[in-house]
């Protein structure tokens, strides 16, 4: 009789699946990982040269653009009279 009830805890157990916080976290190390085959990392914030692919938990997934933004630098002249 023993040994039925601990197969059938068992055969339960097993059958539910993983718990909630078990799934999401292997969800999490799935998408770090996805982030790390196309090259990107999984940041606070990007970077202006990097685009958002997609979020890894909280924190966006940043993948370095093909090129680089081109920023023109503003000169000023002071002119004194």
């Amino acid at each position: 009789m023993k040994i039925l009830c601990i197969f059938l805890t068992f055969v339960f157990t097993v059958s539910c699946g993983p718990s909630v916080p078990q799934k999401k976290t292997r969800e999490v190390a799935e998408r770090k990982r996805e982030c790390q085959l196309v090259r990107g990392a999984c940041k606070l914030e990007c970077n202006t040269w990097e685009y958002v692919h997609y979020y890894c938990d909280v924190n966006p997934c940043c993948v370095v653009r093909d090129q680089k933004p081109i920023i023109d630098k503003i000169t000023t002249k002071l002119y004194r009279k």
